[in-house]
């Protein structure tokens, strides 16, 4: 695809506005007047509300406590030799370094600070040169969209179990990954959010991914095994029922939280010390929203920003003091059940691009986001309108000042019991399109990220880690963006839907996958039923591109119109296992030959994004010809275990 070609800087030379960009169709576009002028406003300096605390930052590190001439953050490299003249660096550990010009080679990664000779005070980010990926790491495994992979005993959802389950049974074909949907928090709120792409918070998990009757305590409480059966019920419909899900787990906890919450737990206080101020914070927010029924700019004006003194006050109340402490103990669950599915094989969290507007996120890091706008992409082959996601963007040089504190957390908590990262949208690193309110995607403008320092940040948290990290780099990409990934051992993002060269010449620094959740299954495309649904929602469908694929499929597998399409699937699987890229995946809708794709963009009603279960239990993989022939495919070749990754 066409990349977006060099930037023309906005009227302020440094600044990081884009004039034009040019789409992944070719077609240039000017960005509005409008645009640009709302955005100057959007980036000014003094935006936003403070309070005292400044919840977004480091206590004492606030724009309003450093030392005149300091800057809130300075990113390096391990071994980069930097001047600053006469300064002290204390440590993590606590431990101080003098420094009488430069930074010592030998200085350690992590996140430390820089005393200078005049007070001044900035926090410095030591990082290393890559992410972690060890030289001899292939893997293979399932792209897994978990809320579809429901077992006999699931809740009408996938969970947690049933991902450990299916872990246990790829061991034996030599699967090294599991690649799973985002498990991020939605609002504790009916109607449920569907979307996984559209979160309340990306550093903390949803309830619904627990399997109820493997929580501590469940198994000394009445009632449980009613409440399953009910849930197992809603097994019999195709569409997940998120609302029925949330309604009988959330009973089945709170029952389970009050004969547990009196009791000593040790594990549980280690996992509130660790996660610091966060969890709390976010706690507090999903308490707030259940009493007020709502998010948080429909609160009280008192309780608006968690640096507020009312917050706390209300929080520790003997209304909602219980309450708080029950939604961060439903955290340390999730946190132990994922741990748990983990150790089986790796798993391969996703991230999203961002966070909804009214959510725990945006509560929290109110004061580093951009009021007014949502970000998107620019209209391409396969979305000929643009796409609007209705995410709020950081603004740059405000989560600077906030020491990247939430970008550090939010990678962090991605990173949590993982072997890996997608990052969905890798290019938002780099560059944003940002939206304002009321306008159409087309009449955005690219906004550009502190890339470096973020990078440096993902590089550190790998490492700590021990994590590979794919960057999701499909769509409108400059060039200069693919390189800068590579330098920092990101995998790239390759599908066999998007090259036009075979698997086999595929790049060797990528995850190569046949599809993904927002195109077209192998049946779907195969069949035609694909773009049949399209056709049928009146949505504009790229024909002609559907049909080059279809074409380029049916010389690939050497297949003739009669063809089945459990044939088809199986022939794309094994021109995909002959490609040198690091890690290949399937999707588990491609085992069961499912025509439906999980997700259609650019539609709301007119498609049951994300609702759709897989056909079949996840029991009837473990003997399904199918299935056994796309592993084995992708297992030729690579190694049994995955070297490296916890």
């Amino acid at each position: 695809m066409p990349s977006g070609g060099a930037p023309r800087r906005a009227v302020d030379a440094d600044g990081p506005i884009q004039l034009h960009y040019v789409d992944a169709l070719g077609a240039r576009h000017e960005a509005p007047r409008a645009t640009i002028e709302a955005i100057h406003k959007a980036i000014g300096k003094g935006q936003g509300t403070r309070h005292k605390g400044q919840g977004t930052r480091d206590k004492g590190k606030g724009k309003e406590g450093r030392a005149k001439g300091s800057r809130p953050v300075r990113v390096v490299t391990v071994g980069e030799r930097v001047r600053l003249g006469p300064a002290e660096v204390v440590l993590e550990d606590g431990t101080s370094i003098a420094i009488d010009d430069e930074l010592p080679a030998t200085l350690p990664a992590g996140y430390h600070d820089l005393l200078r000779k005049d007070g001044a005070r900035e926090r410095l980010i030591v990082a290393p040169r890559a992410c972690f990926l060890p030289s001899d790491f292939r893997a293979w495994g399932w792209a897994i969209q978990l809320y579809a992979a429901r077992s006999r005993r699931s809740w009408g959802i996938g969970d947690l179990a049933d991902l450990r389950a299916l872990a246990r049974w790829t061991v034996p074909d030599g699967a090294g990954i599991a690649l799973i949907n985002p498990l991020a928090a939605s609002m504790p709120l009916l109607p449920q959010q569907p979307s996984p792409y559209f979160p309340s918070s990306r550093r903390f998990r949803s309830p619904l991914y627990l399997r109820v009757e493997e929580v501590e305590g469940a198994r000394e409480v009445g009632g449980i095994a009613a409440l399953a059966a009910r849930g197992r019920a809603l097994n019999a419909e195709r569409q997940i029922n998120r609302d029925a899900v949330f309604q009988l787990k959330l009973k089945a906890l709170e029952r389970i939280w009050r004969l547990v919450r009196r009791q000593s737990h040790p594990r549980f206080e280690r996992y509130r010390a660790e996660q610091a101020g966060g969890l709390r914070t976010f706690a507090i927010f999903c308490a707030f929203a259940e009493k007020f029924g709502s998010g948080w700019h429909a609160w009280p004006a008192a309780l608006q920003h968690p640096d507020a003194d009312a917050v706390q006050r209300t929080a520790a109340s003997p209304a909602l003091a219980d309450r708080v402490r029950f939604h961060e103990w439903l955290q340390y669950q999730i946190d132990r059940q994922l741990e748990r599915a983990s150790s089986v094989v790796p798993v391969m969290q996703d991230l999203p691009i961002g966070f909804d507007a009214d959510g725990a996120d945006a509560w929290a890091f109110q004061d580093v986001l951009a009021q007014g706008f949502s970000v998107g992409a620019p209209p391409d082959e396969f979305n000929t309108r643009g796409q609007n996601w209705g995410l709020p963007p950081f603004v740059p040089d405000r989560l600077r000042e906030a020491n990247y504190q939430p970008f550090i957390d939010t990678i962090r908590g991605g990173l949590a019991h993982a072997g890996g990262l997608r990052i969905d949208h890798v290019m938002g690193l780099f560059r944003l399109f940002w939206i304002p309110d009321g306008m159409e995607p087309r009449d955005g403008a690219y906004v550009r990220s502190a890339a470096r320092d973020l990078l440096a940040i993902v590089a550190l948290e790998s490492q700590r880690a021990r994590a590979v990290i794919v960057g999701e780099d499909l769509g409108t990409v400059e060039e200069a963006a693919r390189a800068d990934l590579s330098d920092r051992k990101i995998l790239s993002y390759r599908l066999v839907w998007f090259e036009k060269d075979p698997p086999s010449r595929f790049p060797k620094q990528a995850l190569a996958a046949i599809t993904t959740h927002d195109l077209p299954t192998v049946a779907g495309l195969w069949s035609g039923s694909d773009l049949d649904a399209q056709r049928r929602i009146a949505l504009s469908p790229n024909e002609a591109g559907t049909q080059e694929i279809r074409a380029r499929v049916a010389r690939m597998t050497k297949a003739r119109a009669r063809t089945r399409v459990e044939t088809i699937v199986a022939r794309v699987h094994a021109a995909l296992g002959s490609a040198p890229s690091r890690i290949v995946t399937a999707t588990l809708d491609d085992a069961m030959a499912v025509e439906e794709r999980p997700n259609m963009p650019a539609t709301m009603t007119e498609w049951p994004n994300w609702q759709l279960a897989l056909p079949r239990p996840i029991e009837t993989l473990q003997e399904d010809a199918l299935a056994r022939r796309i592993a084995r495919a992708l297992a030729k070749g690579r190694k049994k275990r995955t070297p490296g990754l916890h």
